[in-house]
């Protein structure tokens, strides 16, 4: 048999549980941006006859009571709560306790290409974030590069905004998980390569990554031979159209995208 503290422990999961399921079923989201066409439901605390739905109009404002039209384009939703609180404080109610939710969304497209598996035009219904529409166009392709690229439009021009996908993907970090906006345009580049050749176990063509050093090249391409000169390696490359050749170049020495690294045979 439960015990009152048990049940009360209970209780409070069973209740945050609820909260949940309300919040995801309401579109509650403190990232998502408003905009027309978003029909809000707002609430005031103990005041039943101020709730209100209503759709954002083209000036980007909803009609609320003792308020009449107020602004609510381009802000998010405790933003909104914050705005009519502070104004119902201003003469019309004490210490007001403002929700808002989104009831309805409207209708809102991002473009995605380069290199996944199915890019195109994509609708999102609700607040979607990057790996959420990652995840509904397939797998990405494995000429995929580390980076996402979303140009974003913005009141003085466009922004452009790059996403590690390596923290993204590989290691779970939601905290540069950015939730899309209408307009979005999102670019999945073309990976660099880089090359290996001579005595190195498996000289080949290998995706290039940034920060890449050349003893993680030779790692990459198993290593050594056993007649390698590890102390005479060169790297090719092109710089302002012209091709140079580094000689003797370090372990620690960084690569760059479209090197040929060339590992010599000893001279012993």
């Amino acid at each position: 048999m439960l015990t009152d503290k048990g049940l009360r422990c209970c209780f409070s999961l069973a209740f945050a549980i609820l909260l949940t399921m309300i919040f995801a079923a309401t579109g509650y989201c403190q990232d998502y941006v408003v905009g027309e066409r978003d029909v809000l439901k707002i609430t005031v605390y103990d005041q039943p006859d101020l709730t209100t739905v209503g759709r954002v109009s083209g000036e980007g404002t909803i009609f609320f009571p003792f308020l009449g039209e107020v602004k609510v384009k381009g802000l998010t939703l405790p933003q909104i709560a914050a705005r009519l609180s502070s104004q119902l404080a201003d003469g019309y109610i004490v210490n007001p306790q403002v929700s808002v939710y989104i009831e309805e969304y409207r209708s809102r497209k991002v473009l995605l290409i380069g290199e996944v598996v199915r890019p195109g035009p994509y609708e999102l219904t609700g607040p979607t974030t990057l790996i959420e529409l990652l995840s509904r166009a397939g797998p990405l392709s494995s000429n995929a590069g580390d980076e996402a690229i979303i140009k974003r439009k913005q009141p003085g021009g466009e922004q452009a905004i790059k996403i590690d996908l390596g923290r993204l993907i590989e290691k779970g970090d939601t905290s540069i998980d950015l939730v899309l906006q209408d307009g979005d345009s999102i670019y999945i580049p073309k990976a660099g390569v880089f090359y290996v050749h001579g005595e190195v176990k498996s000289p080949n063509v290998y995706k290039y990554k940034e920060g890449l050093t050349v003893i993680k090249a030779i790692t990459m391409a198993g290593g050594f031979t056993d007649i390698a000169s590890p102390k005479r390696i060169r790297i090719t490359r092109k710089e302002n159209g012209k091709e140079v050749t580094l000689e003797k170049v370090g372990f620690d020495e960084l690569v760059k995208a479209d090197d040929v690294i060339v590992v010599p045979e000893s001279l012993f």
